[in-house]
């Protein structure tokens, strides 16, 4: 069967508004019944739309032909978050704290409409682009938002990943129905809890600082594009005739125009892993000093979403060499040598920070696998 018609970049409420029309134009309705028998699916991928996800749904549910229309195809509203535009832009601790107050807005626009959600997980491969355990995507999502159903996206090197064996495609599957499961379970149990108040400010005052510092570092200025494309292979990757999509979005320059998966791709072959960790350290140390050590480890220990994007940043920090991405940055003119000071920094504040919190000696410490 045909699944729903996703509208990328929703923006507004007027962008599904126009393929609900489009689709009256094509004649793609029942004659006898007046209703379309396709579904539309908003995706939410920059930070300005993930931001207004909650506002832009209840502009759409308060027009009374989408209503009409939602209604005839059993009340069920799916809604894409997407998290690879957003870890460019902003980095990963700003962008996953967008997805997740994005899920929450949703659903409680659509429940307050009377309407059922289903969100669905348009995420990538990487770490940075919302990969990762399967089973995490449910522990770290907000109450009430799982709903019972678990629907994302899989990249062709995760499908080869997780699905690639008949043992391994058998323990993703027992990650994903058990962490259902148990979610299924509290919820019908009354045991879902939501994170106090203090957990979100810190979770929001990280987001910033640390979408603060990744801004201040990552740019579209010309010295910022100059020294990315000389100290990784963006080059090549450009001139490769691989994935499904251009490299770059037609009528946009520079970082604007590049995709996400080149740019995670580029700076995973330098080894700096930049969109994995960078800003971590700096959102780390304003929470810190702000709030108090304890107060931190009591929000990571105690929050299964903040908790998941500690141990995500740990991984990619430990996966970054900057031995070898200093030898990428030797290939640039003096004028770079700021940009890989900057990178050097954060990682030393990173890794002090991160194993300040999580009270280890080394990264990985308490790694479970």
């Amino acid at each position: 069967s045909i699944g729903a018609y996703i509208v990328n970049g929703a923006e507004g409420a007027d962008d599904l508004l126009a393929a609900l029309l489009l689709a009256r134009w094509a004649d793609a309705f029942d004659r006898k019944t007046d209703e379309l028998a396709i579904d539309f699916a908003p995706m939410f991928a920059t930070p300005e739309a993930l931001g207004r996800a909650g506002e832009i749904m209840r502009e759409l549910l308060d027009e009374p032909l989408y209503r009409a229309h939602l209604d005839s195809r059993g009340r069920q509203q799916t809604v894409l978050v997407g998290y690879s535009e957003g870890n460019k832009r902003e980095g990963i601790i700003s962008s996953r704290f967008a997805v997740y107050r994005a899920q929450g807005a949703i659903a409680a626009s659509l429940a307050a409409a009377g309407e059922e959600h289903r969100i669905e997980h348009a995420r990538g491969g990487s770490i940075p682009r919302g990969g990762g355990r399967i089973d995490g995507i449910v522990t770290s999502a907000p109450p009430a938002t799982v709903n019972g159903w678990l629907k994302l996206t899989e990249q062709g090197e995760g499908i080869i990943q997780h699905y690639g064996l008949g043992p391994i495609a058998l323990r993703t599957l027992e990650r994903a129905f058990g962490a259902l499961s148990l979610a299924n379970a509290a919820s019908q149990a009354g045991r879902v809890t939501e994170p106090d108040a203090q957990s979100l400010a810190i979770a929001e005052a990280m987001a910033r600082a640390s979408a603060e510092c990744y801004c201040g570092l990552v740019d579209d200025s010309a010295a910022f594009h100059e020294w990315f494309r000389r100290v990784t292979p963006i080059d090549v990757i450009e001139r490769m005739q691989i994935g499904g999509r251009p490299i770059s979005r037609e009528g946009l320059e520079g970082l604007a125009g590049l995709r996400a998966v080149p740019w995670v791709f580029a700076w995973t072959q330098n080894r700096m892993l930049l969109p994995g960790w960078y800003g971590a350290g700096s959102g780390l140390r304003t929470v810190v000093d702000t709030y108090g050590l304890e107060s931190v480890r009591r929000a990571i220990g105690e929050w299964s979403f903040l908790k998941s994007l500690i141990d995500d940043v740990e991984v990619m920090l430990a996966r970054a060499d900057l031995k070898i991405a200093a030898k990428y940055d030797a290939l640039h003119s003096q004028s770079g040598d700021r940009f890989f000071s900057e990178v050097c920094r954060e990682h030393a504040l990173t890794r002090e920070l991160l194993l300040l919190v999580k009270d280890q000696l080394n990264l990985l410490d308490g790694d479970r696998t």
